[in-house]
Formats: structure tokens, C-alpha cells, sequence
């Protein structure tokens, strides 16, 4: 799971269902250069630096190693994306007009010609509208329901493999009628199959795995030897179990996460996940103090304000928390809105085992307060909140939010199956769980208030009345922030539904000149009701219920388009540039 502090009402429609006219947009529907450059400067370039010379020098050679398989990512994402991206950024990078660099810019940051922020809406001409729901994972004219038919129709481990985060979906090829047959082909024209991912992307995953084994035999480190040699044998053998263990224990100054992981961009089903990468260095002060918050999990599980029934009597192993400094992000992890901090694997057997970890980038959350956050509380918050805007809370709160989507039902039944979740909500539940863990957040920090002194985080966790109140003006801030990535974003969405609650039950107070600020009593037991809602959705696997909730809430309201209107050009998100890395974005003016 991924915080961006950030899904648009899904078009949930197959590419077969629009009309051909309607296949490419017309000229008038794209943005010109003047159009272009001003969707452009709503992503600020922003150095992000990390000081690689704590590294020792096995680790540095290590890096310039996974950092060349990182990059690889960029490519295997935009084949998972769409089967035309990579000819079309090729073809980009031949116009060297003002207006082929800007789109070219545009594509890099967006990793294809859809902008992640404006509803997947194209910006370049010749491609269809919006991205498609199931992006390159399934065959682009295969409906939700032609997928649902098919699988039924397998054996239970085929179903599995199906549904798998690892496989792509494509379609037969229509077999030839035979001479003399009479009466319609073989229905197997109508059929599909599983292709694991090391076979479709088996040129990427090898040079992938090369470059992984050169990184195990350059660093001094026996955690990071032993995650990047089993990773690399996972990208071959496209088993990640052994690999995602190894990560949980992965205890190295020179963190890594590589891998396909995030199912946010299968929209039909969120079954199946994108190759992502992000290269860290480890902030050991900062670690050690936040990991006082995982000592208590169990506690806060215990306490969760849903049916007793349904919370878990014994967690996984503790979470691990590290707080790091980004030195490049690539793939999944580095398109549209940039991460702040993630929460993996997504592997429940592994989760079940070992828990899940929680890497806080530090370095882009700092600059994504500084340059979006602070701006937008100036136009959005009374003066009398401005000052209870914080870093500590905004960081606190991502923390909190990544902690808890390791709490919560994971494991569930439904009319006497062994299920989850994710299976259960399907498309909805990476709304319904995003919102969730920021609702849960919320809930578990003011529960650690309460308790400070008796569970011993006094020390890390003020819990006066003043800090109390910055932890939900400066949520309510950054809520305008994550609303402005778009509904089409599971992060935007689910924070549309909380917004909407918390202003329906009065904990968000909207005054006549247009500005808000929080009622923190109101929002304390609003948090509660919320939290309840969407716990218990998840424990039933209510799909109707989680429906019904996205479709209500989950909208803009007046108030809010109001509100977001007034954030003209304050930018949205940061465009990074790894400086440790050498990496800069194509055809970026990094100087405006």
C-alpha cells in the first residue's frame, strides 16, 4: 500500500464498448503548448539528496547497480500500462519542437499519454480517451464480465493463478476452421490464458536478475546479499515468497524495494501488480524513534472501534519501521504523484508471517509539505489554524496511516468461504482500504494521546490539547492536498468520502468566507463512526455496502470544487530529480 496522502469514478467499460469515432480524441480535446506547459508546472522540480558518502564502498558500487535495474522499471511499467507506450515514447523522443518536448516532459512525468491527475484523460492525440481499466494486464477489449465467465469456468488453481498478482491475461488466438466443418468455430476463440510475468517480460527480468547478482557480490552487507541473490531469482522464477521474507528481515544502511507490487493500476479487479523500485538510504536516528509506535500495535488491534468478533487476536510479527531518504523511485513508484511512504508486500501469507513494513521517505515528504502543503493551508484554513499546521503531525500521520494497514480484517470468511478483502471489493477496495488506514491512523494517534504515559511514547507523541488539535487541522490541510490528485486515484477517492463525512457530522467547519477549520470534538467521535463503517465493510467483504459508501461519499461536492478552486497555481505534487542518482526527466526545464 502506497500514501500519497492521496480512484475518479471508475469507467469501469472495456475499450470494445466505445464507438471507433470515439477512439481518438479529436484535435480540439488536446492541449496546445500553452495548455500543456501550465499542466506541466503543477509538479515542482525538486532536487531530492541523500548523503550517499555514509555508504561504505561496497554499498556505493552496489548502488550504481540497482539503480541501472531500477531504471529498467520505467520500461516494464509502461508495457504493463499500455501495449503502445513504449513506441510512443520512442517516437516522442525524435520531435524536437517546444511542443514535442513538452509533451514529451508531460509523458515522462505521467509514464504514458494519460495524466494521472485529470481522470486518466489523454493529452496526446491518436491514443484512446482514458487509460483502459484493466491497462495492458488483460486483453483490451475483455469486459469485467467476460473475465468473471471465463474463470469460472477453471479449475480452482487456475483460478488462482488468474487472479494472481503475477500473471497477464491475453486472448487466444482464433483457431482456424477447419475445411468442410460446418456451424461456427471453436468457442475457444472466446477464450484466454495465463502468462506469468517471467515469461512476458522475460528480456526486462533477466537483465533485471544480471544486475541484482553484480549488486550481492559488490556489498559487504549480508541482509542486502541475501535479498538482492533471492529477488534476482525471483524475477526468473516468478516466485516472490522466499524473496518478500527476505525483505522483511532486510536490515542494510542501503534500503531496497524492487519489484512488482501495486495493483492500484488494474482497475477492473486490483488483482494484478506493477513493477516498482525505490533506492534508500536508511535515517537511523529517525528509525529508532519511530519504532516505539509498533510495540503497541496489538493494543490498538484490540481496541479498534468494530465488532470484537472481527479484530485479530494476535498480529504478525512487528512491523518494521524505516525511515529513509528517496535516491531514486522508478516504475510504478515514480509516475503522476509521487509516493511519501509504503507499506508492503501484499502477499498475505507473507503478512501472516512476518508482518508488513512500513519505509517512510522522508526527504519527499518534506518537500512535498514545503512546496503543496503549506501554500494550500494559507488559502484553505481560518488564520487562527494556520499555526497548528506542522511537519511532526503531517509525518506522524503517514506514519500512522502506513501502521495500520497491517491492522484491521485481513483474513476473512463470507457465507462460510475462506477469503479477504481485496477479493471481496475487488475494485473498490483500494479506496475502501486507503481510506481506512487514514481513518485508522487517526484513531490509533488519538488513542496513543490518551495513553501516552502509560504505553511510554510521551517522549515521541505529545498529547496535550494543542497537539491534538495540529494533528487534525494539519489532516484537514493535507486532505485538500490528496483531493487534488483526482478522484480517479484510490487515494483521492477514499479521502472525498472521509471529507464529505467529517463535514456532514460537523468535525469540518466551513465558514462564510470560504475557509474551514475542525470542531476536535466533533472530530473525535466522527473518526470513530467512520472507522467502524469501513472496518466492518472489509470484515464482511460488503461489496453493496462499499459500493453504496463510494458512491455517496466519494464525490465532489460543491464545497469542495469550491474550496479546490482557490488552489490555482499552487503545484500539486513535486517532480523529483535524484540528485545521487544522475537522473534528470526528459525534455525537463528544470530551471523554470
Amino acid at each position: 500500500m502506497r500514501a500519497f496522502s492521496i480512484l475518479l469514478v471508475l469507467l469501469l467499460v472495456s475499450q470494445s464498448n466505445i464507438p471507433a469515432a470515439a477512439k481518438k480524441r479529436s484535435p480540439a480535446t488536446i492541449p496546445d503548448l500553452a495548455q500543456l506547459q501550465k499542466m506541466i508546472h503543477r509538479f515542482a522540480p525538486t532536487p531530492l539528496r541523500a548523503d550517499t558518502s555514509r555508504l561504505s564502498a561496497g554499498d556505493r558500487q552496489a548502488m550504481t547497480k540497482i539503480v541501472e535495474a531500477a531504471r529498467i522499471f520505467d520500461e516494464i511499467f509502461m508495457k504493463q500500462l499500455w501495449s503502445g507506450d513504449l513506441a510512443l515514447y520512442a517516437k516522442l523522443q525524435k520531435d524536437t519542437s517546444p511542443l514535442g518536448k513538452a509533451r514529451l516532459h508531460y509523458f515522462w512525468i505521467n509514464k504514458g499519454p494519460w495524466s494521472d491527475i485529470d481522470d486518466y484523460k489523454a493529452f496526446l492525440p491518436g491514443v484512446p480517451p482514458r487509460k483502459l481499466p484493466g491497462a495492458n494486464f488483460y486483453p483490451a477489449d475483455m469486459t469485467k464480465e467476460d473475465f468473471e465467465r471465463w474463470v469460472a469456468a477453471l479449475s480452482p488453481q487456475e483460478q488462482e493463478q488468474a487472479k494472481g498478482f503475477f500473471t497477464v491475461i491475453r486472448r487466444k488466438a482464433k483457431p482456424r476452421k477447419p475445411k468442410g466443418m460446418v456451424g461456427p468455430p471453436d468457442k475457444l476463440r472466446d477464450q484466454m490464458e495465463i502468462i506469468p510475468y517471467n515469461e512476458e517480460y522475460k528480456s526486462e527480468s533477466t537483465r533485471v536478475a544480471d544486475l541484482l547478482r553484480q549488486a550481492a557480490n559488490l556489498t559487504d552487507n549480508p541482509s542486502l546479499k541475501k535479498f538482492l541473490t533471492l529477488r534476482a531469482d525471483a524475477f526468473l522464477s516468478n516466485d516472490y515468497y522466499e524473496s518478500d521474507l527476505a525483505w522483511m528481515d532486510l536490515d542494510a544502511p542501503l534500503d531496497v524495494t524492487i519489484g512488482p507490487y501495486e495493483t492500484y493500476n488494474d482497475e477492473l479487479f486490483g488483482y494484478k501488480a506493477a513493477f516498482e523500485a525505490y533506492v534508500n538510504l536508511r535515517d537511523d536516528a529517525e528509525t529508532s524513534k519511530l519504532t516505539a509506535f509498533t510495540q503497541h500495535l496489538q493494543e490498538i488491534e484490540n481496541n479498534l472501534p468494530i465488532d470484537p468478533q472481527y479484530r485479530s487476536p494476535k498480529l504478525g510479527a512487528a512491523a518494521p519501521i524505516r525511515v529513509v531518504d528517496e535516491i531514486i523511485s522508478a516504475g510504478d513508484g515514480a509516475h503522476g504523484v509521487q509516493t511519501a511512504a509504503y507499506n508492503l508486500p501484499n502477499d498475505d501469507r507473507v503478512v501472516q508471517q512476518k508482518g508488513s513494513k512500513r519505509v517512510m521517505l522522508k526527504n519527499v515528504q518534506e518537500a512535498k509539505f514545503r512546496s503543496v502543503l503549506l501554500p494550500i493551508a494559507r488559502r484553505t484554513l481560518v488564520t487562527t489554524s494556520l499555526g497548528d499546521v506542522n511537519f511532526d503531525s503531517f509525518f506522524t500521520h503517514i506514519l500512522a496511516h502506513e501502521l495500520m494497514h497491517g491492522l484491521g480484517p485481513h483474513q476473512i470468511k463470507v457465507q462460510g468461504r475462506d477469503t479477504n478483502p481485496r477479493l471481496e471489493l475487488k475494485e473498490l477496495y483500494s479506496a475502501i482500504e486507503e481510506a481506512k488506514a487514514d481513518v485508522t491512523g487517526l484513531f490509533a494517534l488519538q488513542y496513543m494521546m490518551d495513553h501516552a504515559k502509560r504505553m511510554g511514547v510521551d517522549n515521541i507523541l505529545k498529547s496535550d490539547e494543542a497537539a491534538q488539535r495540529q494533528l487534525y487541522v494539519t489532516y484537514l490541510a493535507s486532505s485538500f492536498r490528496s483531493l487534488r490528485f483526482g478522484l480517479n486515484d484510490a487515494h483521492g477517492k477514499g479521502m472525498a468520502m472521509q471529507f464529505n463525512y467529517f463535514s456532514v457530522k460537523g468535525a469540518f467547519v466551513e465558514h462564510a468566507d470560504g475557509t474551514f477549520s475542525v470542531d476536535v470534538e466533533k472530530m473525535k467521535s466522527a473518526v470513530r463512526d467512520l472507522d467502524h463503517d469501513l472496518l466492518t465493510l472489509e470484515a464482511e467483504g460488503d461489496y453493496a455496502g462499499a459500493r453504496k459508501m463510494l458512491d455517496d461519499l466519494g464525490v465532489m461536492r460543491p464545497d469542495l470544487s469550491k474550496a479546490l478552486s482557490r488552489l490555482e497555481g499552487i503545484p500539486t505534487d513535486i517532480e523529483p530529480i535524484f540528485v545521487p542518482a544522475g537522473v534528470l526527466p526528459p525534455g525537463a526545464n528544470t530551471k523554470r
